[in-house]
């Protein structure tokens, strides 16, 4: 069992669309550690979600962390934006744009945290001379674009290198798992080294979001 504090950041994507205010105070109150949002643009994920506008109007809902997560290219002319909604840490995988270092950079300059995403087919050297600009490392489990896809077991692997590249560093990097998280799967992303875990349909998906929450963090 892993010594650190293990995060629950539940994923919006799979909340009520014609409710999410409620849904965003709901989950919060229920012992959510982050609220993730997926930001899709229909053209680097096959699927479009919703902007910086629906962000800033979520934000006065909740206190707790903005995980923002943006499946979006070109992302470097919209940092500005989502940070001004109300962000408080911004993900962007290194192919979205041409400067991976840059971006980061934008982003740690805009005062978020900053954070790099690895698709399945993107390799952990992605991250390598960029980890002095990371606050947090987010590992796919499955293919971006839509929730409720299975989780795919041979990340498994990619998530304990990364934690031992983050070990080794010395630096306070949380490494996040994104898709096909449940209370079945997050005990083997927890033992191969996640601390942040995003789980969608297995919260907003369950009667009771409290103990959904409780179940894919495990024994305390």
């Amino acid at each position: 069992m892993s010594s650190r504090p293990i995060r629950v950041a539940p994923s919006l994507l799979a909340a009520d669309f014609a409710r999410l205010g409620e849904e965003v105070r709901t989950v919060a109150a229920a012992g959510a550690d982050w609220l993730h949002l997926d930001i899709m643009d229909g053209h680097f994920v096959p699927n479009i979600s919703f902007g910086p506008v629906v962000v800033k109007a979520l934000r006065q809902h909740a206190g707790i962390p903005f995980d923002v997560h943006l499946m979006i290219a070109p992302a470097d002319p919209y940092l500005e934006a989502f940070a001004a909604a109300g962000a408080d840490l911004i993900s962007v995988h290194p192919e979205a744009g041409p400067h991976l270092h840059r971006t980061l950079q934008t982003i740690r300059g805009l005062g978020k945290q900053a954070g790099v995403v690895l698709n399945p087919a993107t390799p952990i050297a992605a991250v390598e001379n960029v980890l002095d600009l990371c606050d947090l490392i987010l590992v796919m489990s499955v293919n971006p674009g839509f929730g409720g896809q299975s989780f795919l077991s041979g990340q498994l692997a990619k998530i304990a290198a990364l934690r031992r590249m983050i070990d080794a560093s010395g630096r306070d990097i949380a490494l996040q798992v994104d898709g096909g998280v449940t209370a079945r799967t997050a005990p083997d992303c927890i033992a191969a080294g996640a601390d942040v875990l995003v789980a969608g349909t297995a919260v907003f998906g369950a009667p009771d979001y409290a103990r959904a929450i409780a179940a894919i963090k495990g024994p305390a």
